[in-house]
Formats: C-alpha cells, structure tokens, sequence
C-alpha cells in the first residue's frame, strides 16, 4: 500500500515538475536565461511542486470530493475504487458505510409506518388520529359509520359534536393523561360509545401527518342493555315472587287468627293460596328453563327432530284445556316436512309456549291455525311453523319488546291468565340456540300470526352462515 502511494505521490510531483523544467530549459536556450539561473529555478519548481502535492494530499483535494460525489447508493466496499488520492480512498469506505446505514435506517422507518398503518386498518373499533389543533388527521374503515370520509383535516367537533368528548380531547393535547368518556349518539341508531384518548409521545418515532393524539371509540350499547335487563330481570323477578308471597302470608296469618274457625273462609282462601303457590311453581320452572337454555344457547344442537309428529303431540296435549275455553286447535301440516336440526325437549317447550299464549289470548270459541311448510332459504332451507289466535290482537308499539323477560300487554289479564312473562323470552332463546328466527304479525281486532323459521337436518346451523348469523326478529306485516 504504501509503495502505490509513494508511486502515485512521486507521479503526481514529477508530471508538473517536468512540465516547468521543459519550458525553464526552452527558455534558457534562447538565450534569455543562464545555466546556473536556470538549474536554480528548475530547483526552485520541483520544491514548490512537492510542498503543494503534500498540501492537497494533507488537506484532502478536489479529487477527494469528487470521487465522494460520485458514490451512489448502490456502491459497495468491494467496487473498484477510481484512482484518487490516498486521502480520498480513505473516506471511501466510512461514506459508503454511513450511506448503508443510512438507507437501513430509511428501511426500518418504512417498515414500521407500514406495519402501523396495518395495524390501523386492521382494528375492528373506530380509530381516530388527531393533531395538536384538535384536526382529524386519518382515521381507519371502522370510523367512516360516525365521521364519515376524510379527505382532508377537519375538527373534532364537526364530526362528535360532544361537549365532554371535546373537552378531553383538548385535555389530552395539553398533556393530561389518558382520558375516557362515555356518550351517546342517535345517528343512524342509538348507541352508547366509550371515548378513550391518548396522546402520541414524539419520542414515539415519525407519526402520521402530524398525529398528536389518539381517539378510540368502543361501543358498549350491548354491554349497558345488559347491565339494565340484568337489573330489571332482578326487580322483575322480585316483584313477580313478592306479589303472590304476600298473598299467602297475609291469608295464612287471617287462617291463623279472624277466619280460624270459619269453614266458608278457610275454604275459599285455601283455594287462592294453591293458585298462588302454582303461580310461584311456574315462575321457578320458567326461571330454571330459561337459565338452562341460555347456558347453551352458544352450543348448536346436533340431534334431529321430526316437525309433523312433534306439532300434533303439542296440539293433542293442550287440547283439553283449549277446550275449557272452547278453542279448537286446527292442524295442517304439509305432509313431506323435513326433519328440522334441534334439540326435541326445546322444541317442544317453544311450540307449547306459543300454542299456550294462543289458548290465553285467543277469544273464547275461537280456533287456532297451527300451519306448516317449507321455505326457500339462502344458502339453506328452512322450515316454518306459524300459530295463528283470533285475539284480540297486538298495537305494534308493542312488538318489538314482546321477547322481553317479564314484558307484558297487559299485565292484569296476564297474571289473571296464569302468564309468567318469560314464554316468549323462552321462546327466544331456544330459537337463538337452533339457529331460527320469530316473526310475530299482528292486526288489532284480528288476531296475531306467531311464525318460526328453523333449519331443516339437511345442512347443519353451524356451517350454515346465514342461519347462525340470523338473531331472532320481531317485525310486523
């Protein structure tokens, strides 16, 4: 190495020094210059040439910079380097490293604005990025259904237009810490949603067009509906148990002391107290069948049910007590009607709940229409069995509520009729577990139409998209 550079020093001396002592000598030959002047100056040139080589290969020279420049990203400590100065060759290797390190870093940078950018897209709750005046900078699919598009930045508050959300929002920018809130909207449906705020820390990497901040929103619509039907189930429970128990207790203590020896009474009163106790006997019964359905609701049942025998072993067994009331249960049936998925116990519960609310609602001498068929069904078909009163009928402001625990029309006639106000709630859901659906049609003065659709055996519910999918529906035609 050091005999290149020693040639190459020695070259680049030499090539002007000959160059001047050509033109000193020319010179002295005309005559203009004497000998000894002219060794004496071509003395003088070789010493200037090597002081000035020796301070352009100490102070890198212009050849350094150029063959620098000439490096582009694709260059590699292993290319050929150009003859240069010994200081240039030098630097070579550090820019090249440094310009590989460089283009890592780009490379890691990139990497992880993509991977953020999945990440966001691939959040299934609404995410919003705003910056620090409180602007939309990005949001993910998920938000489009609250704010819309963003085709540009724009204010928090022309999208929620929230008091207390934009207030921990601002809080949040001015460096609080995380911030939640919880608020409602109406549009398109009402809905409860959980506002949770962060702000980015700059120390975070490079942040998405000026990010300052994160919202989320979570919805907990379900989670509150939960929350305040588990309290009223609670109350209405209580309520439902408290009413007849207060019965008994205040006749037994009349048996125990004014009607003690009154026969006439005792009697009477003792016929009340077994109705109540049967009332209490069925609301325990509800109570346990519904908590045993909903403990399995998830669970898809696998055995097969035939629909034809099962409906008119329903109608046979409460054709008695339709009969006290001078209803009669018509039954038509379509005679092929496939076997449906289910579980028979269940099945039999729901089509006795809905034949029992006909018998109950329905106008004394009256018929009920027990009707079935099969229906076309994407991708699989489904069976459906509709029980029809000549009641009095449903307003429809009532029906959407009609599967709620304890819900009732009319509560008077209800509890009058014996009714526990968890029939239709059953009847819910099982149907949820098998996978079917319940329309109810009701046209006041006429009657209401109780229809359930149920897969058939043919495709399973649990590879059947569309019927797991579906929930029960209450509409009316």
């Amino acid at each position: 190495m050091w005999r290149e550079q020693l040639g190459w020093t020695a070259i680049r001396i030499l090539l002007p020094w000959l160059a001047g002592a050509v033109l000193i000598a020319l010179y002295a030959d005309t005559g203009g210059l004497g000998a000894v002047p002219a060794i004496g100056a071509a003395l003088v040139l070789l010493a200037l040439t090597s002081a000035i080589v020796w301070v352009t290969n100490r102070w890198l020279p212009s050849a350094a910079r150029e063959a620098a420049a000439t490096l582009g990203p694709d260059a590699a400590v292993s290319d050929r380097p150009r003859r240069v100065g010994p200081a240039a060759r030098a630097l070579r290797p550090a820019m090249l490293r440094l310009d590989r390190e460089w283009s890592e870093h780009a490379a890691r940078a990139e990497a992880r604005l993509s991977a953020a950018e999945a990440v966001i897209a691939a959040v299934p709750d609404p995410l919003i990025l705003i910056d620090g005046e409180r602007r939309i900078v990005r949001v993910n699919s998920a938000s489009a259904e609250f704010i819309g598009t963003v085709s540009e930045p724009r204010d928090l508050a022309a999208a929620l237009r929230n008091p207390a959300l934009l207030a921990a929002a601002d809080a949040v920018l001015r460096g609080a810490p995380v911030q939640s809130v919880e608020f409602g909207v109406s549009v398109p449906i009402s809905r409860q949603l959980e506002a949770r705020f962060a702000r980015i820390p700059r120390s975070d990497g490079p942040a998405f067009d000026g990010a300052a901040a994160i919202l989320t929103l979570h919805d907990v619509t379900g989670l509150r509906r939960a929350e305040q039907m588990r309290a009223d189930f609670i109350a209405n429970a209580g309520h439902e148990l408290k009413t007849p128990l207060a019965t008994l207790i205040g006749f037994i203590e009349t048996l125990l002391g004014p009607a003690r020896d009154d026969p006439e009474a005792r009697e009477r009163f003792l016929a009340i107290m077994r109705e109540e106790a049967r009332r209490m006997a069925r609301l325990v019964d509800d109570l346990q069948s519904l908590t045993r359905i909903e403990q399995s609701e998830h669970v898809p049942p696998t055995g097969r049910v035939a629909l034809v025998p099962l409906i008119e072993h329903v109608a046979a067994v409460l054709e008695l007590r339709a009969a006290e009331r001078g209803i009669r249960i018509g039954v038509d049936l379509q005679a092929d009607l496939p076997e449906v998925q289910g579980e028979r116990d269940e099945l039999s519960q729901l089509f006795q709940n809905l034949l029992d609310n006909a018998i109950k609602y329905g106008r004394p001498q009256s018929e009920i229409a027990v009707t079935a068929g099969l229906g076309a069904g994407t991708p699989a078909s489904q069976a459906w069995v509709a029980v029809a009163d000549r009641g009095e009928g449903i307003a429809s402001e009532h029906l959407p509520r009609l599967t709620e625990r304890f819900y009732r029309v009319d509560t008077g006639r209800s509890r009058e009729m014996g009714g526990t106000g968890l029939g239709l709630a059953i009847v819910k859901h099982i149907l949820n577990r098998h996978r079917g659906r319940l329309e109810i049609a009701s046209a006041q003065g006429r009657g209401s139409v109780f229809t359930v659709w149920l897969p058939t055996a043919a495709v399973s519910p649990s590879r059947s998209g569309d019927v797991e999918a579906a929930p029960t529906s209450v509409i009316e035609r």
